[in-house]
């Protein structure tokens, strides 16, 4: 491991629980993958971060759009409604959401198609979600609506139709990074100089999975890849070819991954990857190329992606926040227009956060994605 120019530690990293154990493990194993390193920040059953904190609202380290506004949940709802009947209203299917957060997105989704004939005495509402802390907030939220969850995708129901919702999921899985030397591949990885954590590079090797990727990169590019995301790609494709179903991913990231993306937020603020390592949240891009390429392999269509806002707005958010502020005053007013706007607005969330769909490939277009242009 030669730790060379890359080789850099944050300068407000604090010697946390989860940091003074991941050093003990680098000193006893060696230098960690970057996705090692995500996966224990994020996911460590004694000191991870969603293990058991709410990171969710102003007060906690981020906000996510159902936080920012009801239509966001009453929009996406409506939008799986409309898939289901276009796929023949099954009697029955399951209706889940990956990542929950605090529930928020699928109470909103459930209020806004009570008035859906059939839907929800056809639907098995299942949230897959993995901690403690989190369910126990997913329950309140949805307040008696009957609902079940599992730690895994790999745990939902298997035969009915699956109808799936994950807003700001793909982003928090693990990633590597690769940078580009020759027609070689050096691994970014993390480990140990002067007691902190820092980040070195790997000996230069070939990567036959980065192979094509020689074509649209220079030396020093780097990329990212990530193997759970692409398995869950691939995954959901074969559910959906086998039972039937939709699957909407919404998130930030691009149709190719380029550049170093990988990021902390603690406190609403950026923070360095290494500086807090369980107390800070960690993401990267979403390689949507990646992705889709995966769930293809598992027999889905792939529609998209489409930012965001152009989402939005063809599901019809302007006319729902016009029909909210015609009852709403002052600051409750303002309110709605200004979550309008973050969520629709190029230079908000509108262009960076994009929408993939999945589908069986014998299924019609999904709604909002008939456009040719898209």
């Amino acid at each position: 491991m030669a730790p060379g120019q890359d080789a850099v530690t944050g300068a407000d990293a604090v010697p946390t629980p989860l940091a003074r154990r991941l050093i003990r493990r680098i000193a006893a194993e060696g230098p960690m993958t970057v996705a090692d390193y995500m996966a224990a920040c994020l996911l460590d059953a004694r000191d991870g971060y969603y293990t058991n904190r709410d990171p969710f609202g102003a007060q906690g380290d981020f906000i996510t759009a159902p936080d920012i506004s009801q239509m966001f949940g009453e929009l996406l709802g409506l939008w799986l409604a409309q898939s289901w009947i276009d796929q023949g209203a099954p009697a029955d299917f399951v209706l889940a959401e990956l990542g929950p957060g605090r529930g928020t997105l699928m109470a909103d989704a459930l209020r806004a198609t009570r008035s859906v004939p059939g839907f929800h005495a056809a639907a098995r509402v299942v949230l897959v979600e993995a901690s403690g802390k989190l369910r126990d907030l997913q329950k309140q939220t949805l307040d008696g609506h009957p609902a079940g969850w599992v730690a895994d995708v790999s745990a939902l129901p298997q035969e009915p139709p699956l109808f799936l919702l994950a807003n700001e999921f793909l982003d928090a899985l693990p990633i590597r990074q690769f940078l580009r030397d020759g027609d070689g591949w050096r691994e970014r990885m993390v480990t140990v100089a002067n007691d902190a954590l820092c980040f070195a590079l790997g000996p230069v090797v070939p990567r036959p999975e980065l192979a094509a990727r020689l074509a649209d990169t220079t030396q020093g590019d780097m990329v990212e890849r990530s193997a759970a995301a692409e398995a869950l790609g691939e995954a959901i494709g074969r559910r959906l070819a086998r039972t039937g179903g939709s699957a909407l991913f919404i998130d930030y990231g691009a149709g190719l991954s380029l550049g170093d993306s990988f990021q902390a937020l603690r406190g609403h603020r950026r923070d360095g990857p290494l500086d807090h390592p369980g107390l800070a949240d960690l993401t990267a891009h979403v390689d949507f190329g990646a992705f889709g390429a995966a769930a293809r392999r598992g027999g889905a269509q792939v529609w998209g992606p489409l930012e965001q806002g152009v989402f939005l707005e063809r599901l019809g958010i302007g006319p729902r926040a016009q029909k909210l502020a015609e009852t709403a005053t002052g600051p409750a007013r303002k309110n709605i227009i200004a979550a309008q706007r973050r969520l629709t607005h190029p230079a908000e969330m509108g262009s960076l956060f994009k929408t993939v769909v999945l589908t069986p490939s014998h299924s019609p277009a999904p709604p909002v994605f008939q456009f040719q242009d898209d």
